[in-house]
Parts: structure tokens; sequence; C-alpha cells
């Protein structure tokens, strides 16, 4: 049964990465019997990530009982995987015991990420169950605004002074105990004698490097300083924009104090897109988890706003009452042209929106693409007019 449920269904597109409905089916019922051992058996081979997608699927009662019997198994990275609706749900069910070993083990920016949208009371549980080094990079890191680059960095850095050599840049890191490093990186970030990061070595570079080749001589061409008080939109932009893997956070005197990763810049990205596809469409930020009375709420405002959009074009049409009494064809006609020409606008808009997010859009060219849409706008208007 393990095995069936580590095969994720690949038969289609639309099925690959879901987890099986059957896998799903047993892990429930060994939640029904209580049966811990076999449910630790089932949930071994699956990913945070898969964990997580499973917590959001089941409804609460079946949440509830499914955490309280995984117990000690219960890792950090679910925690961080979780969707934000349910993550305050699942710290609230979890033991104090569980809870310390699950936050001990994750990187300190994603404890930021996780403890940012708790209440007072769940956030100071969490920071006790951190040593006091931690809790103090945590603290910092709240302390720089939301969405903001310092809030997006983890602490854990791996650096080297620019004159140090490969082989002493790799015994330093065979010396250095293991939980003194991040658990994945990507770079050693070189610094000058005032904490000044002046590039970055590849691990590749490093291993495949003569011991007594100087780092500065093999440090990477690409080089992005981000300063912590710079907006996480623009982190993300500028991972994209230059294929960066790992970048260093600076202060405002441009000293190192954490690095910013593809994975953390990449789920920016997700969520920018996301917010840019839920404001088109008028629906706000929200989750298939969430009640139904918040949601009510976030699209209610939006839904007036489109009546009231409404009744001012039914008064336009009433205007013209009496030619259109003369000649009916013309009420055939309105709702067609209705939706052809809310559609074109969706489309421009839609291409609109994208190019911002991107920065394609610009002072520069904002004028060439208002006439550029408005003439595909007319010529597709009279095409299916002809």
């Amino acid at each position: 049964m393990s095995e069936q449920i580590a095969q994720l269904e690949v038969e289609g597109e639309d099925d690959a990465y879901v987890l099986d409905p059957k896998a799903i089916a047993a892990i429930l019922y060994a939640v029904d019997i209580d049966d811990s051992a076999k449910l630790t058996d089932l949930m071994e081979p699956l990913h945070a990530a898969d964990i997580a997608d499973l917590l959001e699927q089941i409804n609460a009662f079946d949440r509830s009982r499914l955490i309280r019997l995984y117990g000690r198994e219960f890792d950090g990275e679910i925690l961080s995987e979780l969707d934000e609706s349910i993550r305050e749900e699942v710290i609230g069910v979890l033991t104090p015991q569980v809870l310390t070993q699950a936050v001990r083990d994750m990187d300190s920016d994603d404890v930021v990420d996780l403890v940012e949208d708790l209440e007072d009371k769940q956030q100071e549980a969490i920071l006790d169950a951190l040593g006091d080094s931690d809790r103090a990079a945590v603290q910092q890191a709240l302390g720089y605004p939301e969405y903001s680059a310092g809030r997006l960095m983890q602490r854990e850095v791996v650096m080297a002074p620019e004159h140090w050599t490969v082989g002493e840049a790799i015994d330093h890191l065979r010396n250095t105990p293991e939980d003194a490093l991040p658990a994945q990186f990507y770079h050693m970030v070189l610094v000058d004698p005032r904490l000044h990061p002046v590039g970055n070595v590849t691990l590749g570079k490093l291993m495949r490097s003569k011991r007594a080749t100087r780092l500065a001589d093999i440090k990477e061409e690409t080089f992005q300083v981000i300063p912590a008080m710079q907006e996480e939109s623009d982190v993300a932009y500028a991972f994209n924009q230059y294929h960066l893997i790992s970048a260093p956070v600076v202060d405002d005197q441009e000293r190192l104090i954490g690095v910013i990763t593809i994975d953390d810049a990449m789920a920016v990205l997700d969520e920018e897109h996301e917010e840019d596809i839920l404001r088109l469409a008028g629906v706000g930020e929200g989750s298939l988890s969430d009640r139904v009375i918040e949601t009510t709420k976030q699209r209610l405002p939006w839904l007036a706003v489109n009546l009231v959009t409404a009744i001012a074009a039914s008064l336009v049409i009433a205007q013209f009452e009496a030619a259109i009494t003369q000649i009916v064809a013309l009420a055939v006609l309105m709702p067609i042209v209705a939706s052809m020409g809310g559609n074109a606008g969706t489309q421009s808009l839609t291409v609109a929106v994208r190019a911002i997010a991107t920065k394609d859009l610009t002072g520069a060219n904002v004028w060439r693409v208002i006439r550029r849409e408005v003439l595909v706008g007319l010529i597709n208007g009279l095409i299916f007019a002809a």
C-alpha cells in the first residue's frame, strides 16, 4: 500500500501529481481504526507538500484526528507547505512538544513565514520553542516591513573571506557543525573585511577547482545584491530577470545579513500571479478552505460595483427605447454587442495586467500599447460586424 501512495497519478496531464484517491481512503481508514503504526507507514513515502495537500483536502474533523494520531512524526516542512487558511487550525491541534520539534527543524525564513500571520498567543508559542539565537533572528526579521526582502530572507548564510582559497573553504565547511549550516545552499558568499558581499562562488566550481585556487578567481559573473527594504515583488523579478539561484541580502550599511534562495522567489512569483488573476475576476484574496461568510464578504463589493455599472448601461439603453421599438433586430443584437465588448475588454485587461507584472509595460511604451489594443478591438469589431 505504501508503494501505491508514493506513486502519484500520471495517466493524464490533469492527473499528474495528484494523490491517488485510494491512497487517501487508506489513510482515512487507518485514522478511523486508530492505527498509528499503519498511518505512519502509509504517510512515510509522501513528500511534505503532498501531506499538506492531503490535510487541505479532507474535512476539519478528519484533519484533527489525523494530526493527533500522526503525533511526533509531524514535520515542520509540512507546516511551511500548508495553506495559510488552515495553518492556524493545524497549529492549534498540535501538542506543544510536537510543535516545538517541528519548528526547530525549520529554516528561519520558513519560521518567519509561519508566524507572521498568526495571532499573538500562537506566535509566542512558536517563538518559545526556538533557541535564543533563532528566536532573535526571527524577531529581527519580523521587524522588517511586510512583503520586504528582510521578511523573505533566511539568516543562515555560508560566507567566506574573498582572499581564501578553495582548500580553505572546503576545510571550513567540513569542520563547521552541521546545525550551523543551512539545510540546503547553492553559493558561498564572498565578503570583504567589512562584511560587504563582493561575489558568489557556486558549489560546482568550488568542488571542481584545485585547492590552491583563490575563491575570487572563480566567483560568478552575474551577481546581484538585494537591499533588505526592497519589495519582495522586485526581488522575484530580479531572480526571474537575471536567472539567479540565490542572492545575498544587505542592510542599510550594505553589510551581509541574510540570503534569499530561488524557492522563496518563485513562491513570491506564484503569489503575485495568483493575486493578479483573482483581481481580474474581482474575487479578492482567498482559498477553497475559507468559510462561506468570509468568501461572501470578499466578493460582495465587486458584485455591487458590477450591479451599478449594469444599471448605468440599462439606463443608457432606455434612452433609445423608441428606436428599439421600431427596429426589433436591435434588441437581438444588444446582448451580442455587450458580450463581445466585454470579452474584448477582458482580453486587453489581461494582457495589460500581465505586462505590468512582468514590467514589460512602462511609461515609455504605454501609449503604443493602448493604441495597439484599441486597433485590435476595432478590427475584431469590424470583422464580427461584417
